[in-house]
């Protein structure tokens, strides 16, 4: 993440008016949300993750709701599928980064500096924590407009959903281990309570482990499984 530029709230706001479609009432409130706890006093540093948390809540109704509208014969597996690919940190620090978020988010020196998964997981929150501004500020049709302008498109780009890795893994297993079972570790835990990083390794028969990471167990064990899935040809890269 990129030095931040100071900027007043209004700035901040009038920054944000064409990359959001949303006029600010609450400027003041846009910036706390945009304010990293590195970048404040050691009493003043909760509004952020109270944001990422009302955000990450609006964000899944509005896919979730998107979803069902848009694949009307899906079923609730595929379904899932493609809310995970569209929520996921990944995908969230993709689309901070195309409305240029990163920039405008206050950070202390420290956390700017981050590469890797932690960079991501920040990029991440930052957008989940406007998501919920715009919520508090507009209702949830402002969200919604904002959000079915980012994501839509990334709906109608993703492919046939791919199933659950651990579930696939489980089954190549089966076949290319004569029965194995897929075998997880957990290997690491840091981060603070409420954004814990797991770094989870798997073990397929003589097959060499393969390592994820994730916000939650589950989530870097998937991680770990789709790495091992790619690395033998299981799944391609697309």
């Amino acid at each position: 993440m990129a030095a931040s530029k100071r900027l007043t709230a209004d700035a901040l706001a009038e920054a944000l008016v064409e990359r959001t479609g949303h006029v600010f009432v609450d400027r003041q409130r846009l910036q706390r949300a945009l304010t990293h706890a590195s970048a404040r006093s050691i009493h003043a540093g909760v509004d952020y993750e109270r944001f990422e948390f009302l955000g990450d809540r609006v964000l899944g109704l509005i896919v979730a709701d998107m979803l069902l509208a848009t694949f009307p014969d899906a079923a609730e597996g595929e379904l899932s599928l493609r809310l995970n690919a569209l929520v996921n940190a990944e995908a969230l620090s993709d689309i901070a980064e195309e409305i240029g978020l990163p920039e405008l988010v206050r950070a202390g020196s420290d956390v700017r500096n981050l590469e890797g998964r932690k960079r991501t997981n920040l990029r991440a929150d930052a957008l989940e924590s406007l998501i919920a501004v715009l919520y508090l500020d507009g209702g949830l049709e402002t969200a919604r407009a904002f959000i079915h302008r980012y994501w839509q498109p990334r709906s109608q780009a993703i492919g046939a959903a791919r199933r659950d890795a651990k579930t696939e893994l489980q089954e190549w297993a089966h076949q290319a281990a004569a029965g194995a079972v897929p075998a997880y570790r957990i290997d690491g835990r840091e981060g603070p309570d409420h954004d814990p990083l797991f770094t989870v390794s798997v073990k397929v028969g003589s097959f060499a482990p393969a390592i994820g990471s994730g916000r939650s167990k589950r989530e870097a064990e998937q991680a770990a499984a789709a790495t091992l899935l790619l690395r033998e040809g299981v799944w391609s890269a697309a």
